[in-house]
């Protein structure tokens, strides 16, 4: 599985643990909700930056973040 499905999973799943809307997090984040919904599908490849502000809205690290995450 490509890695940006992956972090798309990743981010859904934490994301669902605050039992928050891709609306709230997108607000928390200071990015857009389409921006978001399209990384949760995998469609996306972030920044190092909107990784941080993911990171940063859901009171994580970025390695928390990436978590089980390979690539090949």
């Amino acid at each position: 599985m490509k890695a940006e499905k992956q972090l798309g999973m990743r981010i859904r799943y934490l994301r669902n643990q605050k039992h928050w809307s891709q609306e709230d997090l997108a607000l928390e984040a200071g990015i857009n909700k389409n921006y978001l919904s399209d990384l949760e599908r995998g469609n996306r490849n972030p920044t190092l930056r909107i990784m941080e502000k993911i990171a940063i809205a859901l009171e994580i690290t970025l390695e928390e973040l990436v978590k089980g995450i390979e690539s090949f």
